[in-house]
Parts: C-alpha cells; structure tokens; sequence
C-alpha cells in the first residue's frame, strides 16, 4: 500500500535501481512524491528515469561503477548538481555472484564478492556524508542480509555483515548531526528473471546443486517457509527512509519472514 506524499520535497538516492529490489524502491518512492536519482551501471536505469518521468515524476539517471571510489563521488556530484540537495541514501547495490562451499571458491572470486557487495556501500556513505553533515540532516538506508547465517555464500555473507557493521558504526558518529543510519536484511525474494545476470549461470550439475542447496535453506529457516516479494522488501526499506522511522537509528531489521540471520 502506497503512502501518498511521503516522500514530498525528497531527494532520494537508490543504488542499484536498474531491476529487481532497488527498481521496485525506485519506483515507490517516485509514487509517493519524491525525486529519484537511480545510480547503477547499467543503461537500464536510464529506461526507468524515462518512466518516471513519464508517468509526471522527477528523476535522474546516473550511470556509474560503485565499487569504485570514483565512481560514488560521480553519483553524488552528479544527484547535487541536478537537485542541489541529498535527503536519502539507500545502498541497494550487492548480490551472491557464485553459490558454492568456501573451499571452492577461489581467491580472484572471494575478491569479487566483497567488491560486489561492500564497497559500494562502503564509498556512498564516504562521499554523500560531508554533504549530509553540511545541510544537518539525512537518511541513509543499507541493505545488508540474513545470508550471513547462511550456506555457500561465506564471501557474500562476510560482505554482507560488513554493510550491517558500517551502519551501526557510522550511526554512532553521525548521530550528532542529525543524520540516521539504518538497514534492512532481506531474505530471499522472488523476482522476474534478472535482464542482467548477477554471474554466470552454473557450469554443471554440481554447481547446480549448490545452489539449490541456498534456496532449500534459505526457504527453511524462514518460519513462513517461503521467499518474500519485491514490494516487501521495498515497504521495509521506504519506512526506514521516511518520517515515520525517525527514532530509528543503528537498526538492522530482518525482511526475511522470521529468519533473524
């Protein structure tokens, strides 16, 4: 259920926008009144500016690579000069590139996934904080996951316990300045087939296998025993984002139908 004009006068920025859980925040955030810059890498984000915009909403596409430092300073500079304001972060960008138990994987890979998943949370909240403590306020919302209690994804997971540790941390420092910092950590979540591949899909039965071996435990440890909804994840992250979180700081909460991770 959308919440009309509570986003009103916002400028929020969402990572990772181009599909699946930043795509569906990107998307309600603009339906309840706010500007949104969509930062990926993907010219996709530039199709669903368009929609936005189309449909009587404000919106900027930014086209950058975030496991770079560069990359996230482009993004902030780039939302600034188009709206002169940054109200709300959400870090959406991450994602298991390979599902396999540790010992398979390489160290090449072990790299990739902590580059994936961490570091661009890690560089936004570097380069969108001098501008949030400048103005006095904001809103930064990361998306970490209950993966890290989770099997063949120990680089994933190390990743995502990463991202829930920068946001109770930076939640102590920034606190001073009015600024809240908080994340969600979703569960697996269904969504159309991805246009863009996070991986190569798996090379043979084994790897196959494991895999389905993440989906089986993911499904029970939940006590709905079931994956959640695009639109669930996105509910969580808004509210977090919005007013009616404003005495929530340094929270992870778990969107993953019982399993606390």
């Amino acid at each position: 259920m959308l919440t009309a004009g509570r986003f009103a006068d916002r400028i929020v920025m969402v990572t990772g926008s181009a599909q699946g859980i930043g795509r569906t925040v990107a998307r309600r955030v603009a339906a309840e009144g706010g500007a949104v810059v969509l930062v990926d890498r993907s010219p996709l984000a530039r199709d669903e500016a368009a929609e936005i915009e189309t449909g009587g909403g404000r919106a900027l596409a930014v086209l950058t690579d975030l496991e770079t430092a560069e990359g996230a300073a482009a993004a902030v500079s780039a939302a600034l000069d188009r709206f002169g304001r940054i109200d709300v972060l959400i870090n959406n960008v991450g994602g298991t590139i390979w599902a396999r138990p540790f010992q398979h994987y390489t160290a090449d890979r072990i790299e990739a996934e902590i580059r994936r998943s961490l570091f661009p949370t890690l560089w936004m909240c570097h380069a969108v904080l001098p501008h949030l403590i400048e103005q006095r306020s904001g809103v930064i919302v990361n998306v970490s996951s209950v993966a890290t209690r989770g099997i063949n994804r120990v680089p994933y997971a190390a990743a995502k316990g990463g991202v829930s540790a920068i946001t109770t941390a930076l939640a102590m420092e920034v606190a001073q300045y009015g600024i809240r910092v908080a994340a969600t950590a979703p569960g697996g979540t269904e969504a159309p087939p991805r246009r863009i591949a996070r991986g190569p899909a798996p090379a043979d039965d084994r790897e196959a296998g494991w895999y389905d071996e993440v989906v089986s435990q993911t499904t029970s440890s939940s006590l709905l025993h079931r994956y959640g909804t695009l639109d669930e994840q996105a509910a969580a992250i808004c509210f977090l984002a919005s007013d009616e979180a404003g005495y929530i700081t340094g929270t992870i909460l778990p969107v993953a139908g019982g399993d606390l991770g």
